[in-house]
């Protein structure tokens, strides 16, 4: 089976770089399976779990937004931020999504609210990844 190089990368450092057979991941317009020779492609991608197969397993990783660069051989997600399951702390994403609960629950002027609403999705997706 053909394979490819998939990096991701945040701005403190590259989170990951392997060699894999498939990449899943969520667009803004939804989710996309990418595989060997896939059409070059450029799209944002939402705060989701990236899961890329490679020799028989799966790593999941939490990604919190970005963009993905599809090319011929390779695929590269620029990403706001990026933690395999691994460096998750379970228990500072817990506490995460309950402020984030707490500060939606008060609804004051709405940059507060799009701030908790985001770094709700965050901490959710830091939990989920943790679970899988």
């Amino acid at each position: 089976m053909s394979t490819f190089l998939v990096e991701i990368v945040t701005p403190e450092r590259k989170v990951y770089a392997e060699t894999a057979t498939m990449v899943s991941v969520k667009g803004i317009a939804g989710e996309l399976g990418i595989l060997p020779n896939h059409i070059p492609l450029v799209t944002p991608l939402r705060i989701a779990p990236v899961s890329i197969k490679r020799d028989g397993k799966v790593d999941v990783l939490a990604v919190g937004g970005g963009f993905i660069e599809v090319r011929k051989d390779k695929v590269v997600i620029l990403a706001e931020s990026a933690e395999l399951a691994n460096e998750i702390d379970v228990n500072r994403a817990q506490a995460a999504k309950q402020r984030a609960e707490e500060r939606l629950a008060v609804k004051r002027d709405e940059v507060d609210f799009k701030r908790a609403e985001l770094a709700l999705q965050r901490a959710t997706n830091r939990i989920n990844v943790t679970e899988r």
